[in-house]
């Protein structure tokens, strides 16, 4: 008996170091998808990516959060629009999301700095909240270039 026991405690060891099943990534999935929705609410995606959601102080069913708008930001760079997160995360994987995130500079005024600053971990809880809402909404409109007049309403920044 006393030659086994080295032995189970070895097996115990070794199942301790084998890699996480399927219910220890669903646990993962879930701590990010929250990290995700947590990031979503404090970083402000919601204020400019969320239709009507400054105006109702916040409160936007969660099923319509970061659907895109069609409230245009005008400035010198011409007009642009929050885009529709949920849709636009279908053409990405978490890998090229992250590649994306690193290295984008979109048009005023979405405070990529701030994006490029986050973790990698709280770009991965971004990526897999949005991805959890599933798609929804419409695209936003198109960017409007400098000199030509948008469609809807906008806000102005001086120029």
């Amino acid at each position: 008996m006393p030659l086994n026991m080295p032995l189970a405690a070895l097996a115990c060891a070794l199942a301790a170091l084998a890699p996480a099943g399927p219910a220890s990534a669903l646990n993962v999935d879930r701590v990010l998808v929250e990290r995700g929705r947590y990031l979503t609410h404090v970083a402000g995606c919601n204020d400019c990516h969320t239709p009507g959601y400054a105006a109702a102080d916040g409160r936007v069913p969660e099923s319509l959060w970061l659907t895109g708008d069609s409230l245009g930001w005008n400035g010198p760079w011409g007009t642009t629009y929050a885009t529709n997160l949920r849709l636009y995360m279908r053409g990405h994987t978490e890998e090229s999301w992250l590649r994306t995130a690193r290295q984008f500079k979109p048009r005023p005024p979405m405070p990529w700095f701030n994006v490029h600053a986050m973790s990698e971990r709280d770009l991965r809880a971004l990526y897999r909240y949005i991805r959890h809402l599933g798609p929804a909404g419409a695209p936003a409109p198109a960017y409007v270039p400098p000199g030509q007049v948008p469609a809807g309403p906008v806000v102005r920044f001086p120029g």
